[in-house]
């Protein structure tokens, strides 16, 4: 469902190492003292996922990057992903109904679903991805049976999920269950 934009290596920043002077005094474990690591701090922006490679993730000192608390190794790459076109499927009420459904120029897809119900939980994506599939010729909206029951009690809905597509203002075809999409499709192709 997303897509990825662009990817981005962010290679460690080298920093000169500081080597003390040598002098007759110096303990040489002054001058095999490990590499201080340093930060780089990145601006924190939505969308942006962190991923490592584990084949290049590299241990040796200096070579991780701190970001925001997480640690990237050298050759990390942030990935900029960004959602398709969503298309929200908006509740219908029952001050909302006529307006919407029974006054729509175009055709519209109602399904009618409750919280509880599993099927619905089910159907839910395919009605997303007929929302989207459809946009601009067919209009997708949903109507929860438990804050809105003498909508589903007028047009005989008795289980769900049911939908109903409706054509200027009239039920031309209901469909009962979580079936798929293509079942949909059919459907919704008679009345375009």
């Amino acid at each position: 469902m997303a897509t990825l934009l662009e990817s981005l290596t962010v290679p460690a920043p080298t920093f000169p190492k500081p080597k003390p002077k040598p002098t007759t005094t110096t303990p040489l474990s002054a001058l095999a003292s490990p590499v201080h690591r340093r930060s780089l701090r990145l601006p924190n922006v939505k969308g942006l996922k962190l991923s490592v490679n584990s084949s290049t993730l590299n241990r040796s000192p200096g070579s991780f990057l701190t970001l925001t608390s997480s640690r990237l190794s050298r050759g990390a790459r942030i990935v900029c992903e960004a959602q398709e076109t969503a298309v929200e499927v908006a509740a219908v009420t029952d001050a909302t109904w006529k307006s919407v459904v029974l006054e729509s120029e175009s055709p519209v897809l109602v399904e009618f679903w409750a919280p509880w119900c599993g099927p619905c939980r089910m159907i839910h994506p395919v009605i997303d991805e007929l929302a989207a599939q459809y946009t601009g010729k067919l209009k997708c909206y949903k109507v929860n049976t438990d804050d809105c029951p003498s909508i589903a009690t007028q047009y005989g809905v008795r289980s769900i999920p049911t939908v109903i597509i409706f054509k200027n203002g009239e039920k031309k075809e209901a469909i009962i269950g979580a079936v798929p999409k293509t079942t949909l499709t059919t459907s919704i192709e008679k009345f375009l």
